[in-house]
Order: C-alpha cells, then structure tokens, then sequence
C-alpha cells in the first residue's frame, strides 16, 4: 500500500537512473520561467521525448493550458503540481486493479518474444509466493525454445508448482493440466505462460480463444487476468504491440519490462492514456514494482 502512495514522478523515474535526472532537470528549469508559449512548446518537447507520445502530450498540455487561463493562475509551482496531478489521474488503477491477488485466479500472460515475459511471470510468481500464495506455473509457450526450460527454472526459485508438456505440445492442453491441477491442489493463482508470437493474428487469436474456452468451461469460477508484457524500451513500438494484441485477447492489465537504463517511462502514461489499459507492474533489473 506504501508503495502506491509514492509521488508518481518518483515511481516513474524510479530505476531509470540515466534519464530521470535529465527529465526532472528540464521539468524544474520551465517552471521557474514565465509560463507564456514558449513554456507550452518547451514542455511538449519534454513530454514527447520522455515517451509520453504526442496525443497524451496534447491532451495533457491542453487541459494544463486551459486550467491556467481559467484560474488566471501565476504561481509556476501551483501549475506545476496541476500538470503532476494531470498525469496522476491518467495513470489511476481503480480501486479492484489487483483483485487477482487476493481470490481464486487465472491469469494468461501474453506478449512477443524478447520481451521479458517468462521474467516477468517468475517474479510474479515469487511475490505470490513469498506472500503466502499458492501457485501454479502452466507452460503454454510450447513452441519458443527453452520457454519451459526456463519457465522450470523460475518455478524452482520462485516456490512455485509447474505444469509443463514436451516443446511443441498443444498449448492448449498444456492448460487443460494446469486447471485440472490448480483445482486438485487448492492453488490460489495459475499463471499461464501463452503466446509469445504475434506472426499470425488469426492464429494466435484461435489459440487464445482454444485456451478460454477451456478456462472457461473447466474452472468457470476463477477470476480472470490477461496480462500483456510489453519491452519499456522500445518506447512508440510498445504501444503498437498493445493495439495488436487487443485485436486478439481480452487485455486486462499492462507488465512494463526492461525500465532501467536508458528507458523512458512517459511510455506507461501513454498507453494506459490512450489505450485504456491499466500498466499494473513495472520491472527493472531484479525489481517489480506495482504502480
């Protein structure tokens, strides 16, 4: 709950050591000008280029511009703590954004190769067990070599149980197993390690719907969770994947890799800005962190 309450330009920047002095730099030296137009075509360069994306940019200048002449406001740190608010409120979760956590559930994670998916589910299968979870690993990834190798090793660390076919096995079945044994062992959460290829929309949207037909008709009475993990630092192209992907799955949650570095995080206010999508975690070397 701590965690949550952080200022967000402190949980935005956090990790990301070799922008985020940079970014709050150009932040503070606007704000202590005159807010006139140059100040709006400065903050749009800053936004922008901090991955933000230019219809947040907009949306967000825009509001910032109107609030000020509105309210005949002067104070640079009055508006300062305006434009802070702004993005807060695009980045809000709602109050049942981890309802996962803390009933019966299945959560599919999706997202191309590369991206730090199988990362991703062994950290968050760790958290699930260090705090007091039961959970269950399927690996549905049947076709990337070494997915459930590697998905084995992440069970092992993490405390976790696993379900694994032989590589190149219907991924479907593979969640047929999982279900089965998440009921028999009382598992609180089963995480699915699924499609991890984008080469074929129509494909991989038959898989999908295969694998929740099964979810669906097996453990009906499970919360459901789809999670797309998406590479921070590919910035723009983050999005692109997002838009993808929801033309094939039910995306209900964002898992933000790799913000370490030179990675900029504005790309986590654009997509949950513009796509709707909340981005529920973010992960940099050896840390996950809610937002």
């Amino acid at each position: 709950m701590a965690e949550k309450k952080k200022g967000f330009l402190k949980r935005l920047f956090d990790g990301m050591a070799k922008t985020r002095h940079s970014l709050v730099s150009k932040l503070d030296s606007i704000f202590s000008g005159k807010i006139d137009d140059d100040f709006y075509d400065e903050l749009e360069e800053i936004l922008i280029t901090a991955d933000i994306g230019v219809h947040t940019t907009n949306d967000i200048i825009e509001s910032l511009r109107e609030r000020v002449e509105e309210e005949k406001l002067k104070d640079p740190s009055v508006i300062k703590d305006i434009l802070i608010q702004s993005i807060k409120d695009k980045m809000y979760l709602g109050e049942n954004a981890y309802d996962f956590e803390t009933q019966k559930s299945v959560v599919l994670v999706i997202g191309v190769n590369g991206v730090g998916k199988t990362t991703s589910i062994g950290k968050l299968a760790g958290q699930m067990v260090s705090n007091g979870k039961k959970v269950i690993l399927a690996a549905a990834d049947t076709f990337r070599a070494g997915a459930i190798e590697q998905l084995g090793t992440w069970a092992q660390r993490s405390g976790a149980g696993i379900v694994a076919h032989q590589e190149g096995s219907d991924p479907a079945a593979v969640i047929y197993d999982a279900v089965a044994s998440a009921k028999a062992k009382n598992a609180d959460i089963l995480i699915c390690d699924t499609a991890g290829r984008l080469h074929n929309k129509k494909n991989l949207m038959e898989e999908l719907k295969k694998i929740n037909r099964i979810i669906d008709k097996d453990y009906p009475e499970a919360f459901r969770e789809t999670l797309i993990v998406l590479d921070g630092t590919t910035g723009q192209n983050a999005l692109v994947q997002a838009r993808e992907f929801m033309e094939c799955a039910n995306i209900t949650g964002i898992i933000l890799t790799k913000m370490d570095g030179t990675a900029k995080g504005g790309i986590a206010v654009a997509i949950q800005s513009e796509l709707g999508i909340p981005v529920k975690q973010r992960e940099g070397t050896g840390h996950r962190r809610r937002v």
